[in-house]
């Protein structure tokens, strides 16, 4: 397993929904498309660099028009809860993901499946065994749908019943964001737990 590059790492808090500021009062630090630099609203588009696998914060004109390039893909759109998610401890366990919590993403840049679950530093990522995902896909026929690069599988196996969403791949590197922004201590602490039960609830 690896650390994930800093760049994105430091991009993730910024992915947080941000709160509009109240009626008549600017911004402190108003946000730039990272293609152009033109001021862009805290509600924006979002924009995956493929190779470097980093999420991009653009304005509507570099998304029209740069998302058509071979080097970015823009992220999903969609949110599909799988309530019915088949996954057993056993399948899991074969994708060597030491916690609960995770998503996955089919990269056309490694050809393959990465998983990456969240920490207080950031995230880690690892290549899962493509024989387990296709075992995965045979037993959850829907994940044959899941857009690479633009969507990710996330799972919260934590909860009770265990939560499954397919999700746009910026909503993906949130949880890892929410995770890094609420940890306390050495388990994360009460504020980690409400804040992940906050994520998947805005998730419904």
């Amino acid at each position: 397993m690896k650390a994930i590059r800093p760049n994105l790492v430091t991009n993730l808090r910024r992915l947080r929904p941000a709160e509009p500021p109240p009626p008549g009062a600017r911004a402190a630090e108003e946000e730039q498309c990272e293609l152009c630099t033109l001021g862009i609203r805290p509600k924006h588009r979002h924009l995956l660099h493929l190779e470097e696998r980093r999420i991009l914060c653009v304005c509507e004109t570099c998304w029209a028009v740069r998302s058509g390039e071979a080097a970015f893909r823009p992220v999903g759109n969609r949110t599909v809860w799988l309530d019915d998610f088949a996954l057993s401890d056993e399948r899991r366990a074969s994708f060597q993901i030491p916690i609960g919590l995770a998503f996955f993403m089919e990269s056309t840049v490694s050809g393959g499946v990465v998983g990456l679950y969240p920490s207080p530093a950031g995230a880690t990522e690892c290549e899962l065994d493509l024989e387990a995902w296709a075992a995965l896909v045979a037993d959850n026929p829907v994940l044959e749908t899941l857009e690479a690069d633009a969507e990710a599988l996330v799972i919260n196996r934590m909860a009770d019943p265990p939560q499954h969403a397919i999700v746009p791949i910026d909503v993906a590197y949130q949880l890892v964001g929410v995770v890094k922004a609420s940890w306390e201590g050495i388990s994360g602490g009460r504020a980690t737990e409400e804040a992940v039960a906050g994520y998947f609830a805005a998730l419904r």
